[in-house]
C-alpha cells in the first residue's frame, strides 16, 4: 500500500507521473486488478460498461507498441509550437516516450463500439464521457496503492496497427486511452502544479471571459 491520503490529498495530489515511474520494479497482476475493480465503479451513460482493460508485461510486445507511440508523439510535437512554460512538460512526455518499453505493465483502455466518422458533439460526448471517468478512477486508485501513471493518447495515431498487433477487433472496440503503470520513485507529494484558482475560471449565468 501506499501512502495515507484523505480524499482531498488524493484528488489534488494525482497528476501525471512520468519521470517518476520506476522502470525497475514489477507491478503484481494483483495490484493491477484491484486498481480495475476501483476503475469500473466509475459511472458510465445509462450504466451500459462499455470499458475493456487490455494489460501489456510482454517486453517484445511493449516494444513495439513504444515504436508506434514515439511516432505518434513525434508527429504530435511538430504540429506545434509549445510556449515557454510548456517545455518542461514536453520534456518529461518525451522522457516518457523514450522509456516506455522499459515501463512494466501498459494499460490500454478501450470501449466497446466505435463512433461513426460524422458523429455529432452529442454522441462523442456520451461516448467518452462514459470511458473516461474509468479511466480517472485507475489513476486515483494507482496513486493510493503507491503506484503511478498518465494517460497517453499518441498511440492512438497507429490505433489500427495496434488492434492488429494485440488482435483488438478494431471496428467493434475503440481504444481511448493508454496508461504506463509503475511503482513511484520517491518525490515530492504536493498539489498539482500551475492550477489556475477556481474563481478565475468560473463564470455566473453568461459568458463573461474577455
Amino acid at each position: 500500500m501506499g501512502e495515507e491520503f484523505s480524499g482531498t490529498d488524493l484528488l489534488t495530489t494525482t497528476r501525471a507521473f512520468r519521470r517518476r515511474l520506476d522502470l525497475t520494479r514489477p507491478v503484481a497482476r494483483r495490484d493491477l486488478l484491484d486498481c480495475l475493480d476501483i476503475a469500473v465503479h466509475a459511472p458510465s451513460g445509462t450504466n451500459r460498461q462499455p470499458w475493456r482493460f487490455l494489460v501489456v508485461e510482454d517486453p517484445e510486445t511493449k516494444q513495439q507498441i513504444a515504436e508506434y507511440y514515439r511516432k505518434g508523439f513525434a508527429a504530435y510535437l511538430s504540429a506545434r509550437t509549445p510556449r515557454p512554460d510548456q517545455l518542461g512538460d514536453l520534456a518529461s512526455g518525451q522522457h516518457l516516450a523514450a522509456h516506455l518499453h522499459e515501463v512494466p505493465a501498459l494499460v490500454i483502455v478501450c470501449s466497446l463500439g466505435r463512433p461513426p466518422a460524422n458523429a455529432s458533439p452529442l454522441l462523442l460526448a456520451s461516448f467518452y464521457g462514459s470511458i473516461y471517468p474509468a479511466v480517472w478512477n485507475f489513476m486515483l486508485a494507482l496513486h493510493e496503492r503507491g503506484l503511478g501513471s498518465t494517460m497517453t493518447t499518441a498511440h492512438l495515431a497507429y490505433e489500427r496497427d495496434i488492434a492488429d498487433l494485440l488482435g483488438i477487433p478494431f471496428e467493434q472496440v475503440t481504444q481511448v486511452a493508454m496508461l504506463p503503470v509503475a511503482h513511484l520513485r520517491p518525490g515530492t507529494r504536493g498539489p498539482g502544479l500551475r492550477r489556475t484558482p477556481a474563481a478565475e475560471v468560473t463564470m455566473w449565468d453568461r459568458w463573461t471571459e474577455a
